[in-house]
């Protein structure tokens, strides 16, 4: 686990745009496995998720169609809670940072992390809201 001190600016930046942060594995069941769209980040201390991945997500969440909730888990901090997600996310292999929608519980769209890394954060971005476009 990482010091929450040098986590909490980068929880911050998803969190100050609405994102609920999840610290549990019963959170993620309740969140993943509503009605609607979920979208997911998994979150990371590594610099693709500082330099490409939050920007994007944040960027992403101001289209006019856009999931019903946005929810987070940390990698590298809250391990059930992340773990429970890597789940939902099968069969993609865990990575971090990583991106997921879901329709009523159903994985629809997936960004990993060699999918973020050396992709400026608007084509992430605009990866995201072709998806929310076309599920949400």
């Amino acid at each position: 686990m990482y010091p929450e001190y040098l986590v909490e600016p980068m929880r911050k930046e998803l969190t100050d745009v609405g994102f609920e942060e999840l610290k549990s594995a019963e959170q993620v069941d309740a969140a993943i496995a509503t009605e609607g769209t979920v979208f997911v980040v998994v979150n990371s201390v590594c610099g693709c998720a500082a330099a490409n991945a939050r920007p994007a997500a944040k960027a992403a969440v101001k289209n006019e169609k856009r999931p019903t909730k946005f929810v987070t888990v940390f990698a590298g901090m809250e391990k059930d809670a992340v773990d429970k997600a890597r789940n939902y996310m099968l069969p993609y292999p865990p990575s971090s940072p990583a991106m997921a929608l879901f329709k009523d519980g159903k994985l629809v769209h997936m960004i990993e992390r060699h999918m973020i890394e050396g992709r400026s954060a608007q084509m992430i971005a605009d990866n995201l809201v072709a998806a929310f476009d076309e599920y949400c």
